[in-house]
């Protein structure tokens, strides 16, 4: 199946899925969609062992797509845009000590301690044979929330607004910062840049340093060039190319400086979504605006979501991998509840906090296709090595994943009411 067939296949099964979600399933659109491919999957998986070529014929096609590309060069930079535009700038900088502290710190103190527990259930729970440096990786990988998880479940969910803007605007920001992490580890792997990273530490200092705070740039010099071309027109059709140039050409400018694409798109986006729709357009392009982003945020979640639960037709799977995700699910909501927990009771010394919200972020937490994305960019050998951790990193990650979106996000609405915040919902 060539590319075009694909695309439209997988547009029509977005299509389909979100019919019969809509229709009888009634679940939030991204949980709905991912339990039909998930279902779907495992359909064909059951049919394969009946007519083998059916199996073979869904793993082919699966293949053909590279789903670390097609996230992390193609639909996140939109989704990432799509999803700050609608942030209040204003409630952001009000949490931005939170936020900031637990984007950044909070990433590398959970990919520590995620890597710790993960490395002692590989080695001594379920007797896979984990390399450290891998567990990291997986740590960094799995560490980060998910945005377009996360923002596609708080849409139905009635939080209290400093909750959600504390989620959202750590989801958005910590990919980013995992991201970087990811890239240093790789590193030391002996991949990721091609292997040529300075591994000394003002090496990884520098690194971080161009990474994060040339994506913060970047982002500030993009949203502030489109608004100012934004506010010298009065036409939706060129507002919208504007801002589609901003996604589209500023994500693939920080790609080629290895800059963090995924932070400039989320600046640019609060810079467009506050400044630009409040100053610089008519209420006519600002309608349109919304409509067609908000459009293409549904389409690309549709499609991604639908993406992610037929990765399972070629991911491979033991009982040991199993075993392996099963365990690590617990350890992962730990590591977070550790670090949320920690920053928090720092922060309520200082301010006053929602109750409960240690437990409400740690579980509004969600992993995603993100986190599925940097597992497969991890190579199947290294120097003509096999990397064995391969495999299993890839099949923890899947199942974790599957746990967050899927449990984590049909509950987080009765935990709130548990908590005291449900009247909205």
């Amino acid at each position: 199946m060539n590319t075009p067939d694909f695309i439209a296949a997988l547009l029509t099964l977005a299509a389909l899925f979100s019919y019969i979600n809509h229709r009888w399933l009634r679940l939030p659109t991204t949980i709905g969609l991912m339990i039909l491919a998930l279902m779907t999957s495992l359909l064909l998986i059951a049919l394969g062992y009946v007519v083998p070529s059916i199996a073979l014929w869904g793993r082919g096609v699966l293949e053909q797509i590279d789903f670390e590309q097609t996230l992390m060069n193609g639909m996140l930079a939109f989704l990432l845009f799509a999803g700050a535009l609608h942030i209040n700038l204003g409630d952001l900088a009000k949490q931005g000590s939170v936020i900031a502290l637990l984007a950044s710190i909070g990433v590398l103190i959970s990919t520590a301690i995620i890597a710790v527990f993960v490395w002692f259930i590989g080695n001594y729970v379920v007797g896979i044979d984990l390399a450290f440096i891998y567990c990291l990786l997986f740590g960094a990988l799995i560490s980060p929330t998910d945005p377009i998880a996360v923002l596609g479940i708080l849409k139905t969910v009635g939080a209290p607004k400093v909750l959600k803007t504390n989620i959202a605007g750590e989801s958005l920001f910590n990919d980013g910062v995992g991201v970087v992490i990811f890239l240093v580890l790789a590193g030391i792997a002996g991949f990721g840049y091609g292997g040529h990273i300075d591994m000394t530490v003002g090496g990884i200092i520098r690194l971080f340093t161009v990474e994060t705070g040339g994506g913060l740039l970047t982002g500030l010099i993009l949203g502030f060039i489109a608004y100012h071309m934004l506010k010298s027109v009065d036409n939706y059709q060129v507002e919208i190319l504007i801002s589609l140039a901003v996604v589209a050409g500023g994500y693939a400018f920080c790609n080629h400086l290895h800059l963090s694409g995924p932070i400039a798109m989320v600046v640019a986006g609060l810079l467009i979504g506050n400044h630009g729709r409040t100053l610089a357009m008519s209420d006519s392009t600002r309608e349109h605006l919304d409509t067609f982003w908000e459009l293409v945020d549904e389409l690309l979640n549709a499609v991604l979501f639908v993406l992610i639960g037929l990765e399972m037709l070629v991911l491979t799977f033991t009982g040991k991998f199993l075993l392996a995700g099963l365990v690590a699910i617990p350890a992962t909501l730990l590591a977070r509840f550790i670090v949320v927990g920690g920053l928090v009771q720092v922060f309520r010394r200082h301010r006053k906090m929602t109750p409960h919200t240690a437990k409400i972020i740690t579980w509004s937490g969600l992993r995603g296709g993100i986190s599925v994305a940097l597992a497969l960019s991890i190579p199947k050998t290294i120097h003509g090595e096999h990397i064995d951790e391969r495999d299993a990193i890839i099949a923890i990650t899947y199942v974790i994943v599957v746990f967050s979106i899927i449990v984590q996000g049909l509950t987080i609405a009765p935990l709130l009411r548990a908590c005291g915040h449900g009247d909205k919902l």
